[in-house]
């Protein structure tokens, strides 16, 4: 049978969503929002450079570089970044967290100035009836803030990014005011935040469906970005990632592996396997290991050994049956039928590949396979002294323990 043939995906069957009309482009949040994870190491400016370039090679196509009004030492790794994204001609445009607050603009004025690039100035402020309840904020203080802001910033020849924090419990008063007031002011870009990781999908939809609705009746249509950022607090981060496009968002933001404040935020690792998967991006992911582990080392994150796609476990099998069947396809040298036979996601078309391992839940092919694939002879005395031992384990057998047994054995 054909490739094709082999896999009924009720996925595309009956009611699914369309493939998006709109362009899907991905921002990186990782060095600014995933540093503010409690777990996080701070990167060196020549690990945050190479996370850049990791991000480039994965067809990211933004990244925020900072939040510069927190000091010198960060307005710094701001001007870095943005030199090396000149330099090095990367297709990332930068983008600068700020306060809606001048001193937080300034120096991303700055910066942009000097180094001669657009930086995307995103000014954030809460947006929630219970943060205002905090704070102390009223309606029109938040207001003034917004057109301070966006004002200050467009007059410093800024593209505006207008950002509200907990917009998925803000009411829609609120919701289309503050939004209302930046796309009058002539913000290029909105960004609609699930900061505490509330939403659900459909959620999205509604909201998104208001945001829209506003843009149309201020004329803006075609004319304004929309962002999403989502968080991990309820594991719904990727799911919502999806439901955004679908509602019409522009692009994504996340960060390698999730990292984040609490749970976490989006991963944007798996949302763009998920959107490979489903045909609604082309880009080349099999580099995307690299990003992920990349950014767990710099950040000092481990990544959990069943991670999707890029888990230790992701692509391994000792279990017989399960093992059995991808020997027998990559016995007829089907890479195609070995990457899909046992996994919904095909390991090489993000850089990986399935592994057998020998362990209590073996059958005696595992063990075959494995002197195979090692360069050693299949004896039978030797595949029933590795079947045994791996019966007698706790665990799957190391590379190095097998490999130890057997030239203990040839010696």
């Amino acid at each position: 049978m054909k490739h094709d043939d082999l896999i009924y995906d009720w996925n595309v069957q009956g009611t699914h969503p369309a493939k998006p009309t709109q362009t899907i482009e991905l921002n990186d949040e990782t060095l600014r929002d995933g540093l503010q994870s409690p777990s996080a190491d701070t990167p060196t400016l020549d690990e945050m450079v190479q996370h850049m370039h990791n991000c480039a090679a994965v067809g990211i196509h933004a990244l925020n570089i900072g939040l510069p009004g927190a000091g010198p030492h960060v307005e710094a790794q701001v001007e870095h970044l943005a030199r090396e994204i000149r330099d090095s001609k990367l297709p990332l445009s930068a983008n600068c967290a700020a306060r809606t607050i001048r001193q937080d603009i300034e120096p991303i004025a700055r910066v942009s100035q000097k180094i001669g690039i657009p930086i995307e100035a995103a000014t954030f402020i809460g947006s929630s009836t219970i943060r205002m309840e905090v704070e102390g904020w009223n309606l029109d203080f938040l207001l003034k803030c917004v057109t301070d802001a966006i004002t200050f910033a467009k007059s410093e020849g800024l593209p505006s990014m207008f950002v509200t924090e907990d917009t998925v419990r803000a009411s829609p008063e609120i919701v289309r005011a503050l939004y209302g007031a930046a796309l009058d002011l002539g913000a290029e870009r909105l960004v609609v935040c699930d900061t505490t990781g509330h939403i659900t999908p459909w959620g999205v939809k509604n909201l998104l469906g208001c945001i829209f609705e506003l843009i149309e009746e201020k004329g803006r249509t075609g004319d304004v970005q929309v962002d999403w950022h989502g968080h991990m607090d309820r594991g719904l981060g990727v799911a919502n990632n999806i439901a955004a496009i679908e509602a019409g968002a522009n692009r994504l933001h996340g960060t390698a592996l999730g990292i984040g404040e609490r749970a976490g935020n989006a991963p944007l690792d798996l949302t763009m396997v998920n959107l490979k998967l489903m045909g609604w991006i082309e880009n080349d992911l099999t580099k995307l290991g690299r990003y992920v582990k990349y950014g767990a080392k710099i950040c000092g994150f481990p990544i959990a050994s069943t991670y999707p796609v890029f888990g230790s476990d992701a692509f391994e099998t000792g279990t017989g049956v399960h093992a059995a069947a991808v020997i027998k396809a990559l016995r007829r040298n089907d890479t195609w039928l070995a990457n899909r036979v046992y996994s919904g996601v095909p390991a090489d078309e993000f850089g990986l590949a399935q592994r057998i391992l020998v362990g209590p839940m073996s059958g005696k092919s595992n063990v075959v396979f494995w002197l195979e694939a090692h360069g050693f002879d299949v004896e039978e005395s030797m595949v029933d002294a590795i079947f045994s031992k791996a019966k007698d384990s706790k665990r799957n057998l190391t590379d190095e323990e097998i490999d130890a047994l057997v030239r203990q054995r040839l010696s």
